[in-house]
């Protein structure tokens, strides 16, 4: 079920989205409701209301470990502090501007 970066996302929705994963999520179970606030706010559908309930009685928040693209919404729409953690990876480095010759401007076409 997990599809590689840069593939599609397989949403059910029939939105076609290209993903390029470029993070991670972490949920702590001992602070999350199970409100699916975050589940449905996902972007790339990468996270899933987990089938087995926590210590509390609610049905958790899941990662589901592919996919993420770190743009942190599930983290701004949830409703307890401390419940998710976004992590980003780090940026590729860009390659080096080449210099224009003749001049600090590129020729005209």
């Amino acid at each position: 079920m997990a599809s590689a970066a840069g593939e599609n996302s397989g949403r059910s929705d029939g939105v076609n989205m290209t993903i390029t994963a470029r993070g991670s999520v972490t949920i702590n179970d001992q602070e999350c409701k199970g409100c699916g606030l975050c589940v449905d706010s996902c972007p790339p559908k990468c996270l899933l209301l987990a089938p087995e309930l926590s210590a509390y009685g609610v049905h958790p928040a899941r990662y589901t470990g592919s996919d993420c693209t770190a743009c942190g919404i599930c983290f701004y729409c949830c409703p307890e502090p401390g419940a998710i953690t976004v992590y980003r990876r780090a940026a590729p480095p860009k390659a080096a501007a080449i210099p224009a010759q003749g001049g600090q401007y590129a020729p005209a076409l």
